[in-house]
């Protein structure tokens, strides 16, 4: 059975687990915001989803993460709809996530009816990195 909420303290460790690039003051903003969710599978925690807002008014999503033992079973797209429904409820009317170019979660995120918008390029030393793609999309 799959359950998705909101991230909570008690999830800090799996959170961290899985999201190396979120500081512990960030996380414990998302907690309070909620402004994350897990997905548990059976009970388990298999995955996360968090997100900013972009402008201050715009939903972007900034980590989509399923766990490797939990892959290929469309748990990915049930936390993608699950934050976009809930996106919809608030009143937002668009949203945004985006890739680095060289990662496959591009084809991922137009199977979803994501279009891409447009891309980032860093090369600041020591900041180096491909493209980023950013994607919209309208929730349905």
């Amino acid at each position: 059975m799959t359950q998705i909420r909101y991230v909570e303290p008690g999830d800090r460790k799996f959170w961290q687990g899985l999201d190396q690039h979120l500081p512990e003051e960030e996380f414990a903003k998302k907690v309070r915001d909620q402004r994350g969710y897990v997905l548990l599978e059976n009970g388990e925690p298999a995955g996360l989803l968090r997100y900013n807002l972009f402008w201050d008014n715009t939903p972007f999503c900034t980590m989509l993460f399923v766990d490797e033992n939990h892959r290929g079973k469309g748990l990915g797209k049930k936390l993608m709809e699950h934050w976009e429904q809930d996106m919809k409820v608030k009143g937002y009317g668009m949203l945004l996530t985006s890739t680095q170019v060289d990662e496959e979660a591009q084809h991922f995120y137009r199977k979803l009816g994501y279009k891409d918008c447009g891309g980032m390029t860093v090369d600041v030393p020591g900041y180096e990195q491909p493209m980023e793609l950013f994607l919209v999309k309208a929730p349905d």
